[in-house]
């Protein structure tokens, strides 16, 4: 069963999300949230992550793609592989970014619920987040590059913030790459 991933009208996109009691971290309800935003973020060959509010659930978790995290990924590949990938998808509960770096760097952004649109975000290159995984341990990631910008992309959706919101040349269709 697709899952529906939300568009930028829907008001839950703008709504600062509710964080999860630690204790309900391993419940059925919140597994079954995880669940499905794999299966919906698995069915957009473009997706590398989704925020639980992209498919209407106000709650301060998202997940990253394992796809990433594979070796021959690239921002090629990212829009037409669809391929079995060996890496699990990281699960971030109550998610708060802990450190940033100074130099920051204007990219390539899109995102699954403001379809068609893309732009440039200017984003920190290394940020760390602390959270929870799917089983209720605390943990700290730190990220450069693409996860640097998604770990901030992603938790500006749990604060009701889009891409849209801060991009510039935002245009309908895939960027060309410079």
């Amino acid at each position: 069963m697709a899952i529906e991933i939300v568009q930028k009208e829907n008001p839950v996109l703008r709504r600062i999300a509710e964080t999860v009691p630690v204790a309900e971290i391993t419940s059925s309800k919140i597994k079954k949230i995880l669940k499905d935003m794999s299966t919906a973020l698995s069915g957009e060959g473009d997706g590398v992550a989704i925020a639980a509010p992209q498919i209407a659930v106000p709650l301060r978790i998202f997940v990253v793609s394992g796809k990433i995290f594979d070796e021959d990924f690239t921002e090629e590949t990212k829009i037409t592989d669809k391929k079995t990938k060996n890496h699990p998808d990281v699960v971030f509960i109550n998610p708060v970014i802990k450190k940033m770096s100074k130099t920051k760097k204007w990219l390539p952004e899109g995102c699954l619920s403001v379809r068609p649109l893309y732009g440039e975000v200017r984003r920190s290159t290394h940020a760390t987040v602390s959270a929870y995984d799917e089983n209720g341990k605390k943990f700290t990631r730190g990220g450069a590059g693409l996860l640097a910008h998604i770990f901030q992309h992603e938790v500006d959706h749990l604060d009701g913030v889009l891409f849209i919101d801060k991009a510039r040349k935002v245009e309908e269709g895939i960027p060309e790459e410079n």
